[in-house]
């Protein structure tokens, strides 16, 4: 007779509550609960190894020296959404989940943008300092109501939408500004969808509920706020670096806002900052999340996420991996590999409402689990403008923006012996691209209606151009100026004088002024980056 395995062990190295740590016991879980080795990584690292699973807020950075110290530990588990303090990749090169909480502290921070809207409108911080000084400055403190004002929400996901439910309760009118928010989402929300210039015209507060991404960083920037409605007040609780600080300064100084009510900041913590000791800004040091309901939400979802991998091998809410079996990994692993690049490529390229998402398996790979690899395709492609998007929550998340989800099938696929093609339609157009493995390898086997063949890299650039003589020479012209490399160079056409395409693989990021230099080449119609 065998001995029993030994039960898994726990650490919990940030301040969570101790909920998370009755779950796990409860669930025949060892805990180790030390909240002071977030503070100090050398100690988190002698104490790492031994255990299976690290629980963990903001004050732990697992990065990949933590990791590299931890040869036992199988998930990362966060209590909360963001994960920049978590190396993921090199995790997923370890061979550990990451798991976060994505929905647990919505409505929290959803109610602390409201809570700064009306401290922003009433004056509420300014008045109650002055107030606590023995004055009774009754006539200083002249406040605006919020009825009947227009809010415009940046971002009309989980959060804002629950900000939108709140202001509408306020008699407010709701106007949105969110690539994947579809007109019967809107509909079904109440919010009008707007573009994000309207939105800037027409709001009298603005609030923030996206993630901080490349194509939203400085989303308000100074010409953004050149064209708001002058005595614009503006809400952030969502990430730091949505908004240009120093612009926003200058912004307020010119009266164009009127104020600003800010949680979140471009470097944190927050210690010194252009906007601090402002009559006109009101500053929280990053409390959206910082009640005891959310708290309490979060650490017994990541406790119970955990207990659910460790002992049974489910997976919730993962970052770097699909729901799959042991059995059907190996055969699944390439394939799922090339839908999440198919999906990204297309993601990337997305940039109007998106309103189905269509993923085609042919041939050999259609008598496969398609579920794990249409997740993959999926969360990829929502990633780049979604925050929290994982191969488990894509398809809810899909579900609740109103996005379309087709999986299709056939036996039958023309030239390889098995592909999958992903479809992107939004309300302006339909992308497609087509992909297959060499030698185990994801690679474009097609992109729209034009055949190509290459292999997918770090930094890319797709280029649509029309099929003219001196194209690729100036291309390489300007690449060459800038002192870029290519690495790869792959083409295709429609027909003979129509419009081609160049996938293109670079040494580095190509953005900034040779961007801008490319684009403005004869006969090219768009230039995007990519990274994969």
């Amino acid at each position: 007779m065998t001995d029993a395995a030994p039960a898994p062990r726990v650490l919990i190295s940030d301040k969570l509550s101790e909920d998370a740590v009755r779950v796990l016991e409860a669930r025949g879980i060892s805990v180790t609960f030390d909240p002071s080795l977030g503070k100090d990584p050398e100690a988190l690292k002698a104490a790492l190894p031994g255990h299976q699973g690290l629980a963990i807020r903001s004050a732990t950075r697992a990065t990949a020296e933590v990791i590299k110290a931890a040869p036992d530990l199988r998930v990362i588990g966060r209590a909360g959404i963001g994960v920049d303090n978590i190396d993921i990749d090199a995790a997923t090169s370890a061979g550990i989940a990451v798991m976060n909480t994505p929905f647990g502290n919505a409505v929290t921070t959803a109610e602390h943008a409201i809570a700064m809207m009306f401290a922003l409108s009433r004056q509420i911080p300014q008045a109650n300092e002055s107030t606590h000084q023995g004055k009774w400055e009754k006539s200083r403190f002249m406040g605006r109501e919020l009825y009947g004002k227009t809010l415009g929400l940046i971002g009309c996901g989980n959060i804002g939408s629950i900000v939108a439910d709140r202001a509408q309760g306020l008699h407010m009118k709701v106007v949105a500004f969110d690539p994947y928010l579809t007109e019967e989402r809107a509909v079904e929300l109440g919010v009008e969808k707007v573009s994000l210039a309207t939105l800037l015209s027409r709001a009298d507060f603005i609030t923030l509920h996206t993630p901080l991404t490349d194509q939203t960083r400085n989303i308000l920037s100074g010409e953004a706020l050149s064209k708001t409605k002058r005595g614009v007040r503006i809400i952030n609780c969502a990430r730091g670096g949505l908004i240009d600080e120093r612009a926003l300064a200058e912004a307020l100084d010119a009266g164009q806002v009127a104020g600003a009510a800010l949680d979140v900041f471009e470097t944190e913590p927050a210690t010194d900052n252009i906007l601090f000791g402002r009559d006109d800004v009101v500053c929280t040091p990053h409390l959206g999340a910082a009640t005891t309901e959310a708290q309490e939400n979060v650490a017994v979802q990541i406790a119970e996420q955990i207990a659910d991998y460790l002992l049974s091998g489910a997976v919730t809410n993962a970052l770097n991996m699909a729901s799959v079996s042991a059995e059907e990994a190996p055969k699944l692993r390439p394939f799922i590999a090339l839908a999440e690049r198919l999906g990204s490529f297309g993601g990337q390229l997305t940039a109007t409402g998106v309103e189905e998402i269509e993923v085609t398996f042919a041939g050999a790979v259609a008598g496969l689990n398609l579920a794990p690899m249409t997740a993959a395709a999926v969360s990829a492609a929502l990633r780049p403008m979604l925050q929290g998007v994982n191969t488990v929550n894509a398809l809810s998340v899909a579900q609740k923006r109103g996005v379309q989800i087709t999986q299709t099938k056939t036996d039958r696929s023309p030239n390889f012996g098995s592909t999958i093609t992903l479809s992107i339609r939004t309300e302006k157009e339909t992308r497609e691209v087509t992909g297959a493995l060499f030698g185990g390898e994801p690679r474009v086997v097609r992109i729209g209606e034009v055949r190509l063949e290459a292999s997918f890299s770090e930094h890319m650039l797709y280029v649509v151009n029309d099929d003219r003589p001196g194209f690729i020479g100036a291309l390489g012209d300007r690449m060459g100026e800038a002192g870029v490399n290519i690495a790869t160079f792959n083409l295709g056409r429609h027909h003979a004088g129509g419009e081609a395409v160049a996938l293109i693989a670079t040494d580095e990021a190509v953005g900034g002024d040779l961007l801008k230099a490319i684009r403005a080449l004869p006969h090219v119609q768009s230039a995007d980056p990519l990274r994969f």
